[in-house]
């Protein structure tokens, strides 16, 4: 999959995703309780995850369409998708 696609709704899950971790380093050093501290380190890697499948699934989406209206077989590209989406948990 060479095919990029950054919208920026794309960008603006990883700008949300950097303040929350920005905010949990503050919180680190206020000395916040461990339970909010690892809430919002869950609540980041959520954002994180969903960045991820919606970066995979949009360029996988687009190769799809272009190889159709290429005559191509999609199922490698397909297969890589899986393969990026199981590496990233």
């Amino acid at each position: 999959m060479k095919l990029v696609l950054y919208d920026a709704k794309t960008k603006n899950r990883i700008k949300r995703a950097e303040g929350q971790l920005r905010g949990i380093l503050k919180m680190m050093e206020d000395e916040k309780d461990c339970k909010s501290v690892i809430t919002q380190l869950t609540a980041s890697r959520s954002a994180i995850d969903k960045a991820i499948a919606v970066i995979v699934s949009s360029n996988l989406e687009q190769c799809i369409v272009e190889n159709a209206e290429k005559g191509i077989e999609s199922s490698i590209m397909i297969e890589e998708a899986v393969n990026l989406l199981v590496k990233s948990r």
